[in-house]
């Protein structure tokens, strides 16, 4: 057998070795000519999948080491029967960590008080849930939307995306891009947003659209952007307008990449009968990155702030982004993963 996989994946160089050949390459270099006669493709989001990459070649099976479906053209595999794999929820808790982190530090650099705010969570999944558990311990009434969610479950639980965006004094967008959900925040949405409520957007990009949020900027509250359109060629006006810009790196925690390449692995291993590698789990020799447990009992907005910067530091990744935003893939690329925190 022969895998081809994206060299910058973690903790996952040496693991297929004893039982296939496996091809390490850049994500965004990989070719036709790479998988001709490659078995299987173990990919992040810098590899478009789809006729062009994978007609007449020998792939069986896409593992994406990512939540995300939309870089994989999940039409033409289903019609030739590649089967793929994605890894669902596996940087939830780094992305809850990161829209926190952000929050607090955009509200204590504004002076913006916090205490009996909405939430308004705009795709309740896997993060949208963690975001929600966090936002509740931390006092917030929370608004869930999620139509197609609120179609199969219960309604009462769920409000819309005009109600959502009407009373809510934040608005965090944890939606999948797909032709729905594509420049969903656009002018309208933003209109009935309201004055001074704060955006977050660590979803995709492509959920966006940038000429819109930049001409409601003036009179939103703080914008906090990790995901962009055009990645990595981002809008040098929307880093400017935003609060906190950092370079899609809100779901790169240590934890997170481990349950990334673990999903991978696994699926590829049940694929093919790789029986050792059915509960395969990374581990690496890194001290210092267990997760920790936050204790928020009693303490008041600065405190809350000061207990996230020091788990969190999210204006180290702002300022080095923002002072060369064309740096986008080298600080991705070189990035130290970052240990999560959690509370209950």
């Amino acid at each position: 057998m022969k895998f081809v996989i994206d060299k910058d994946i973690p903790f996952i160089k040496g693991v297929f070795e004893p039982w296939a050949e496996v091809v390490y390459l850049e994500g965004s270099a990989i070719s036709r000519v790479d998988l001709l006669d490659a078995d299987a493709l173990i990919i992040r989001t810098r590899t478009r999948c789809d006729a062009t990459l994978l007609a007449g070649t020998g792939v069986k099976i896409i593992a994406t080491a990512t939540i995300g479906f939309d870089h994989i053209d999940l039409d033409y595999c289903a019609s030739r029967g590649i089967f793929v794999r994605n890894a669902a929820g596996c940087n939830a808790g780094a992305v809850m960590n990161y829209v926190f982190s952000a929050l607090y530090g955009a509200a204590a650099r504004k002076s913006i008080p916090l205490t009996g705010a909405t939430f308004g969570i705009i795709g309740v999944g896997n993060v949208g849930q963690r975001i929600e558990r966090m936002a509740r311990l931390l006092g917030f009434k929370v608004l869930l939307c999620d139509p197609p969610r609120a179609e199969k479950e219960n309604p009462a639980l769920f409000t819309s995306l005009e109600e959502t965006l009407a009373a809510s004094d934040i608005v965090s967008m944890h939606v999948p891009l797909n032709p729905g959900t594509r420049g969903m925040a656009n002018a309208a949405f933003f209109a009935q947003m309201r004055p001074g409520a704060f955006f977050i957007n660590s979803a995709r990009g492509e959920v966006v659209v940038d000429e819109d949020l930049i001409a409601a900027s003036s009179r939103l509250g703080p914008v906090i952007i990790d995901t962009w359109n055009g990645e990595p060629n981002v809008n040098r006006k929307l880093v400017e307008c935003a609060e906190i810009a950092t370079p899609h790196i809100a779901g790169y925690s240590y934890q997170g990449k481990q349950l990334g390449t673990r999903e991978a692995v696994r699926a590829v291993a049940r694929y093919f009968n790789i029986e050792p590698l059915y509960e395969f789990f990374p581990v690496a020799d890194v001290e210092g990155l267990d997760s920790v447990k936050l204790d928020f009992n009693g303490k008041n907005q600065g405190q809350i702030t000061a207990i996230f910067q020091y788990n969190y530091p999210v204006f180290t990744d702002d300022f080095m982004f923002r002072t060369n935003p064309g740096d986008f893939e080298i600080l991705r690329d070189n990035y130290k993963y970052r240990r999560e925190f959690f509370a209950d």
